[in-house]
């Protein structure tokens, strides 16, 4: 099974020409010990594609696959793989190593590592291959970074979860969401409704739903807001002053910006206000903001096994499932202009239709 895998995928070749994917062979890296080879099904698309296709974050190496929300079967399995067997239904987020000796992969914070692979786009140090993602036939990943998908989800409901659903729980979880928490989610889309739907299954008191306007109010009650709050209205945050325990930012705001100062008016002293999306542009200061109001303000990245093999179980118990719309792979063009102009709710999952 695992001799036959083809190894092709769609790329980019041009940043200036990024809705155009061209299909291309390419070579993975060498195997190890450790590795996990796995045949793709299906991929979600993330707003990091679109920021890496376009250049937004800098010029990637080219040609460039991306995808980072990957579900599929385990093919093969090296000789010292113990957590995945051939056949088994698998995911893959948005790291593929790790080092496996520093303090921070000791302490289940090993997408902090210094020596971190991301799932495409980064250079294996020891041999120079180029990571490629899951807009492909197939990926290898460490064991580690392989993840078994619960029986009770469907792969194409899985994939968009082991990146948008972790980078929203990871936070959650960190920073005490739960039972007689008050947690704001400020931006209602790819990320935002995994936020809503997992502040909900955690058990928090109240979860406020934070958008621009009220064109999203309905989607946000049904994905488990108790409260709606259009931040377009002058004075919007003062019903909620320093009433919040917890601030998520899920949204890459380019036009408006982000406001800020009236977002952490609404948060109680010692409360905390994590960003998640990362803006192409310049956060401004708010360091006089957090010093009068007593606020914690920082960020997250992704999460670590622990927490994405509680987020599935979390999923899977609770019921929460991704809005999604799945498109042929061929079409990563169309979708990844659908993620950039906002036209999504809330994710595009890639089927797998590379012929094997």
């Amino acid at each position: 099974m695992a001799t036959d895998l083809q190894w092709k995928g769609y790329a980019v070749e041009d940043t200036k020409e990024w809705e155009s994917f061209k299909l291309i062979d390419f070579k993975p890296k060498p195997q190890g010990d450790y590795d996990v080879d796995i045949k793709i099904e299906f991929c979600g698309v993330c707003g990091s594609d679109v920021h890496t296709v376009t250049g937004g974050w800098g010029q990637p190496r080219l040609p460039v696959i991306p995808g980072h929300e990957i579900a599929g079967v385990a093919v093969r399995v090296g000789p010292k793989v113990t957590t995945v067997k051939v056949g088994d239904r698998v995911g893959v987020g948005a790291q593929v190593r790790a080092c496996h000796e520093c303090k921070l992969c000791d302490a289940d914070n090993e997408q902090y590592c210094p020596k971190h692979i991301f799932t495409y786009n980064s250079v294996y140090p020891e041999c120079g291959t180029v990571s490629t993602g899951g807009y492909s036939s197939a990926i290898r990943a460490h064991e580690h970074f392989v993840f078994p998908i619960p029986d009770g989800l469907k792969l194409e409901d899985a994939a968009p979860m082991l990146c948008g659903g972790l980078t929203v729980f990871s936070p959650l979880v960190r920073n005490g969401a739960g039972p007689g928490k008050r947690v704001g989610i400020v931006g209602i889309g790819g990320l935002g409704h995994f936020g809503l739907q997992f502040a909900k299954a955690l058990g928090c008191e109240e979860v406020v739903a934070f958008s621009h306007s009220s064109r999203k109010k309905e989607d946000a009650l049904k994905l488990g807001a108790t409260t709606f709050v259009a931040t377009a209205e002058p004075g919007f945050e003062k019903p909620l002053h320093a009433s919040l325990d917890l601030i998520v930012v899920m949204y890459r705001e380019r036009r408006r910006g982000i406001p800020l100062k009236e977002l952490l008016s609404t948060i109680v002293p010692g409360g905390k206000f994590v960003m998640v999306a990362l803006p192409e542009n310049v956060v401004p200061s708010v360091a006089k903001d957090l010093i009068g109001l007593g606020v914690f303000f920082g960020g997250s990245l992704l999460g670590s096994k622990k927490e994405v093999l509680q987020m599935l179980q979390v999923a899977s118990e609770k019921g929460v499932k991704p809005w999604i719309e799945v498109m042929p792979m061929k079409d990563a063009g169309k979708a990844v202009r659908a993620v950039k102009d906002g036209r999504v709710r809330y994710r595009h999952v890639l089927k797998q239709d590379i012929v094997q």
